[in-house]
This record gives C-alpha cells, structure tokens and sequence, in this order.
C-alpha cells in the first residue's frame, strides 16, 4: 500500500513540474534533466545512472517504459578487467511519445517529434519526424504519413 501511495506521489509531482516548469523531486534527487511538459502514464525504471538521461519538451512517457544506461553483461569481464564498465548517457528530443513498455539502451539519442510504438527497443539513434517499432526498434513511417493515415 505505501508503494502505491508512494508512486502516485511520484507521478504526480513530475506532471505538476511539467505543467508548473519546477524540476521533480526525482530530478533533483538523481540529476534526470526535464525538459517542461513531461507526462508519465505509469512507472518508469530511470535505471542505475538517471544522471545521465535527458529529456526534452512535451515527452510522454507511458507504463513500463525502461531505460537502460548500461551494459550489465561487462561484469563477466571484470576478472580480466577489474575497472572495466559501460554507460552511457540516452536523450530524447521534444515532442516524443514512448509506448508502453519501451526499452531504450545505452547510447540512443531519439530525435525530437518521434513517436516509439509499444514493445519496441531502441538500440540505436532515432531520427526527427518518424514512427519506430519492433525488436530492434527501426524506422516504419514518417511523422507525414501517420498523421494522413
């Protein structure tokens, strides 16, 4: 019950630093950068490094959308390697809408009026204007041809 208690908290302080443009107490807590007019539907996972994501202006984020700042899978190395370690910062322009259970990994730039449909994983840069899907996450359409369809 406190977790539900607390996620609403949380959801509703970051839509009223969007709408009022005050950064959110988990923005000031762990170095996330908003842009203004963030709207998160449902409980993001910001990851182990949130410092290093950015996002822009006017970005919906929706249930269960993930993302990923680092590569857990170099900690077989670190016999060989003891310093070794992967991470890497992710933005996200203005104007995007990250479907549902998004997956964005280490490195991705997602450019600004983009839309990522449900279920994707953005493993590489996004350009503007454009609709992305799948498992990798490619480019389907442009921004255009969604909206004449």
């Amino acid at each position: 019950m406190i977790e539900k208690v607390s996620n609403l908290i949380f959801r509703v302080r970051i839509l009223l630093a969007g709408e009022c443009g005050r950064a959110p107490l988990y923005q000031k807590r762990f170095g996330i950068r908003f842009g203004s007019n963030i709207r998160i539907t449902g409980m993001p996972s910001f990851g182990s490094e949130p410092y290093l994501i950015t996002i822009g202006d006017n970005v919906t984020i929706t249930q269960g959308v993930t993302f990923l700042n680092h590569d857990g899978g170099v900690m077989l190395l670190r016999h060989k390697y003891p310093d070794i370690d992967l991470i890497k910062p992710i933005t996200i322009g203005n104007n995007v809408f990250l479907g549902a259970h998004t997956t964005i990994l280490p490195g991705v730039h997602i450019g600004n009026s983009v839309i990522v449909v449900a279920g994707s994983i953005v493993t590489k840069n996004i350009p503007d204007s454009t609709v992305v899907a799948g498992v990798p996450a490619r480019v389907v359409k442009s921004l255009d041809e969604y909206e004449e369809k």
